[in-house]
């Protein structure tokens, strides 16, 4: 498995130990960063880590921010991701079985390193059920095709 790893300055930490964690675990890596406490747009590291999952190069991705609200918000924005913010490992594990979430969300400011372990193992050993659940992802999945392709170029725009 090759999991897309990014975060904004706020997540730094966490993200420094579960790239760590993950490698520990034997677990391929892509860093899209961030790599410094210099401030920088959640967004653009949220972009380009979740375009890594929607295409395939990555098979799933963990993205940190301060609350992992803004993270999770822009990474659904990529058609065919799904991204779940989850701060329990109950949520987390749903997210996997129930929704086939591929991203998963964390806030850096909300929970602590060891629980953040705790939410990715659950994450991380769930796979989607299927079952009920099925036609609902794929009706989510239809949305994406609806919008797909209707929104226009945003990374290089100034807000």
């Amino acid at each position: 498995m090759k999991i897309a790893l990014g975060c904004d300055e706020a997540g730094l930490p966490m993200m420094d130990m579960i790239r760590d964690y993950l490698k520990q675990k034997q677990i391929e890596v892509q860093d899209f960063g961030v790599h410094s406490v210099d401030p920088v747009d959640y967004p653009d590291i949220a972009l380009v880590a979740s375009e890594a999952v929607a295409s395939g190069e990555c098979e799933r991705g963990i993205l940190v921010c301060g609350t992992g609200i803004g993270m999770s918000i822009t990474a659904n924005k990529v058609p065919g991701v799904r991204a779940a913010l989850c701060h329990d490992t109950y949520s987390a594990e749903r997210a996997r079985k129930s929704n086939d979430a591929q991203v998963l969300c964390m806030g850096a400011r909300v929970i602590g390193p060891e629980l953040a372990k705790s939410i990715l193992d659950h994450w991380l050993d769930s796979e989607f059920a299927g079952g009920r659940s099925a036609p609902k992802v794929a009706k989510m999945n239809a949305v994406d095709e609806k919008y797909r392709g209707q929104h226009e170029d945003v990374s290089s725009k100034a807000c």
